[in-house]
């Protein structure tokens, strides 16, 4: 049966979301009337008070409505953090929208922007806590989910290990159910035992505690869901699907519908949402902007040592394939001697390439010769982070040889990427760096732009097989 306490959870963390609103305000009155005080009037302790639980009860209904509080056991941390930005943005826009309607034109705007940081940054950091303190709790025993799998073939094996490789989620399988066998044959003795048929499904869920029923059953077998979802939904069990075709479904597979019919989206992706795309768009640009700011000096010096070292010109710019198959030309420091426009185009780069300049073969071995991509990015061809682009030549040979190669091209490329903050660089293989691409492409975030930055930076700019 289903426990309530995931209602009660709920209701304890839209509590928990209030009181770290009021604590936000705290913290915001204090930094901006004390802290940051520039002695101008302002308006009443009481009535910023009153606003900032006016705020908390405008949070907790903007939850409710995006599905902020339902249960997220099994969801990443980026998800939730997503989640929380999302709330606090139009929580904030309806507060301004309220002040406008009230009149309360005397309300302090830095106080307001201080307000919405601390409220996005104290409850983000609060639920991480959070996170990790029920991890811990769960793979320690407690708060426990069971779950009851029908079909102990491959798919509902495969599901176990799942299971036991992620004790931190809190779920303990308490047995299989299939009509062909009555025990683990081999090396899947260790997993838990067959109870029984499919058609005692009624009286395993007397018997035993079953939070949720997973059907891993082979599509033949659909004949049978209908029966299965009835037991179920009587003795108030949850009941998921494991589609028979799972392998060549996405990490996060999207239901959409057509007159009523379900639909499986085989490949959902998140940038194709227009608020997604303009976000990206948006850090894209300005952190493009900086960038270039930043590395201005450093630009001119290395265009002099490329001048000084070789002939030539400074910027190389190469044919490449970028979202939807669209071709733009890539700049890059040149760091090779002029060449033909077929020879670069057609010839893979190799560890200690005659070709390369000794200044080039610097600016290679730190990635520095990639800096002029952030033009790129400023003019759309490219993004900061996604997939690496390739030439044509190359397209046409990787798209007949490396399943899936072809995916990528669904978003910008980028300057780095999933794969090349994994190390993937260079002379390495091709299907791993299109795994990476597509994890990266159905699992978008843009924490997760920012972790994979991030990433980039640690590990450094000098790579061996960067060449």
């Amino acid at each position: 049966m289903i426990r309530d306490n995931q209602k009660f959870l709920s209701q304890i963390y839209a509590v928990f979301d209030l009181i770290f609103v009021q604590i936000a305000f705290l913290i915001s009155w204090w930094l901006k009337f004390h802290i940051f005080a520039t002695g101008e009037a302002h308006l009443t302790f009481g009535t910023y008070f009153l606003w900032a639980f006016v705020y908390g009860i405008i949070a907790n209904i903007v939850g409710y409505i995006i599905g902020f509080y339902s249960p997220k056991r099994k969801k990443r941390f980026s998800y939730e953090a997503y989640k929380v930005i999302q709330v606090h943005i139009i929580s904030f826009f309806g507060l301004i929208s309220l002040l406008f309607v009230m009149k309360e034109i005397d309300f302090s705007r830095s106080y307001l922007l201080i307000f919405l940081s601390c409220n996005i940054v104290f409850v983000g950091l609060y639920r991480f806590i959070v996170k990790i303190g029920l991890k811990l709790f769960r793979k320690n025993g407690y708060n426990k989910q069971f779950i009851l799998i029908l079909g102990a073939g491959e798919i509902g094996r495969r599901f176990h290990q799942t299971v036991i490789q992620n004790p931190d989620l809190g779920f303990t399988v308490v047995g299989f159910l299939d009509d062909y066998r009555i025990e683990h044959d081999g090396e899947n003795r260790h997993l838990s035992p067959i109870l029984g048929g499919i058609n005692e499904l009624d009286i395993v869920l007397d018997e035993h505690l079953v939070d949720e029923v997973i059907i891993a059953l082979p599509l033949r077998a659909h004949t049978k869901y209908g029966n299965i979802i009835s037991v179920c939904e009587k003795a108030g069990v949850r009941t998921l699907i494991i589609p028979d075709f799972f392998d060549i479904l996405p990490a996060r597979p999207y239901i959409d519908t057509f007159a009523d019919i379900p639909l499986i989206n085989v490949r959902d992706i998140p940038l194709d949402e227009l608020s997604n795309r303009m976000l990206k768009r948006l850090f894209d640009i300005c952190f493009s902007l900086v960038a270039i700011l930043l590395t201005l000096p450093l630009l001119f010096i290395i265009a002099i040592g490329i001048k000084m070292t070789s002939k030539g010109p400074v910027i190389f710019k190469q044919e490449r394939v970028g979202m939807n198959r669209r071709s733009f030309e890539m700049y890059k420091f040149r760091s090779m001697k002029v060449m033909s426009q077929d020879t670069s185009d057609k010839q893979w780069t190799v560890e200690n390439d005659p070709r390369k300049t000794r200044f080039g073969t610097f600016l290679r071995k730190t990635s520095l010769d990639e800096l002029p991509q952030f033009f790129n990015v400023l003019k759309g061809d490219m993004s900061v982070v996604g997939p690496r682009p390739e030439r044509p030549y190359f397209v046409e040979q990787f798209k007949e040889e490396v399943p899936k190669y072809m995916v990528k091209h669904h978003v910008r490329p980028g300057i780095t990427g999933w794969a090349q903050a994994n190390g993937l660089r260079g002379d390495t293989s091709i299907e791993d760096r299109i795994l990476h691409d597509i994890f990266y492409i159905e699992n978008w975030t843009l924490l997760f732009d920012i972790k994979i930055i991030y990433k980039t930076i640690l590990r450094g700019f000098v790579n061996k097989n960067a060449y």
